[in-house]
């Protein structure tokens, strides 16, 4: 399935529509579009509550620093508020086509609480048996290493660009999720990685030239804030 649908929407589907990035209307047009998987980002509160959203603020209010009540205070522009991990990921498992590709955002405070989400955000998955349907990503090596070691059936992917796939897969990752620039800085690594057995991510392409450019490397994932540009681009393989 994946060679055929390699479509990953960035922070779900958001742009055409003008939807708010990370909440719950993204993800639904996410699946709307049939996309292979919708990626979305982590934060943890001050109360320990994970929370699905890009910066480490939400519309100015610090997460971290912030019990979840207190952001309850804004809206996103539809309405919504923010998201709780538990929420988007019940939405989410009401079907079985779209992939739910968590980020584990690393916490500003530092490795401490990356970690803490990290273990969060395993348990909950697992308490609403979504194990078949959740990827994780990370950019924190640890917190990878520690999804594994939580759920060692997890898919999980690195983000950061600076591990050999050889590296990656010692540690129990099961893919790479690098930058574009990563991949043509070393043009070896799409390869290598997929001899390993481990999946093959880009992110994030939102040109055609560089679409092409990576479906012809054979990756198999793209991610992209453009999903519909991408599935046009597909139709014409």
């Amino acid at each position: 399935m994946k060679k055929q649908n390699p479509v990953i929407a960035h922070r779900g589907a958001w742009k055409t529509q003008e939807i708010p990035q990370n909440s719950i209307a993204s993800l639904q047009e996410a699946i709307t579009l049939k996309c292979f998987g919708a990626e979305f980002d982590v934060h943890l509160t001050k109360d320990n509550v994970p929370v699905v959203n890009h910066d480490k603020d939400f519309l100015g209010i610090d997460i971290e620093t912030s019990t979840y009540e207190e952001l309850l205070v804004k809206d996103l522009p539809n309405g919504e508020k923010i998201p709780t991990l538990k929420a988007y990921l019940e939405e989410g498992l009401k079907q079985k086509n779209t992939k739910l590709i968590l980020e584990i955002k690393s916490a500003p405070s530092g490795k401490e609480r990356t970690l803490k989400l990290t273990e969060l955000a395993v348990e909950m998955v697992h308490e609403l048996n979504g194990q078949s349907m959740v990827e994780y990503i990370c950019f924190d090596y640890d917190a990878g290493k520690l999804v594994s070691q939580l759920d060692p059936k997890a898919e999980v992917a690195y983000l950061n660009g600076d591990k050999t796939p050889a590296e990656i897969k010692k540690v129990g990752y099961t893919g790479i999720d690098y930058n574009h620039k990563v991949y043509k800085n070393n043009p070896t690594w799409i390869k290598e990685a997929q001899d390993l057995g481990l999946n093959v991510n880009v992110w994030t392409v939102n040109k055609e030239e560089d679409m092409n450019f990576f479906l012809e490397q054979k990756v198999d994932y793209i991610t992209t804030d453009e999903p519909e540009l991408l599935f046009k681009v597909l139709s014409r393989k």
